[in-house]
């Protein structure tokens, strides 16, 4: 019961950062989300308990993970967990955990040829599979 009052009480500080970084007023956000502004501010402040009725909106309107926006704890299930993450004009899909070495997988999407500006090297294998579309692979 205590971690569940810790994650509740870390949602206000969390949705204010969070509105700070996306430079929005509290007005703005409440347009783009149909939350009163009221509310809005009540949650931020931390006399409002969060429901997924409104963090539902909020996770949309700041596009991250409802997980990430409650900050709730890791369940230890790495299917649940995976983070994409951008590098190289492509996106990454962790499909394992990273073990520090090792043998690694994960799902890579390239949009367009333009995205393959930067070509990253390093020593060691790589193994592809082509799942749609088709790609260029040029080798050093």
């Amino acid at each position: 019961m205590e971690e569940l009052a810790a994650v509740l009480g870390s949602v206000g500080p969390r949705l204010r950062a969070l509105r700070g970084e996306h430079g929005v007023t509290l007005s703005e956000l409440s347009t783009t989300t149909g939350i009163s502004l009221s509310t809005l501010s009540r949650l931020e402040s931390g006399q409002r308990k969060p429901t997924l009725e409104l963090l539902l909106p909020l996770a949309q309107a700041y596009r991250v993970p409802l997980d990430e926006l409650a900050g709730a704890p890791e369940t230890g299930d790495p299917r649940i967990h995976l983070r994409p993450f951008n590098r190289y004009g492509r996106t990454f899909v962790p499909l394992t955990r990273q073990m520090g070495g090792g043998l690694q997988a994960y799902r890579m999407i390239i949009l367009r040829e333009e995205d393959m500006s930067e070509q990253p090297a390093h020593e060691g294998y790589e193994w592809l599979y082509v799942l749609a579309g088709r790609v260029r692979l040029p080798l050093q």
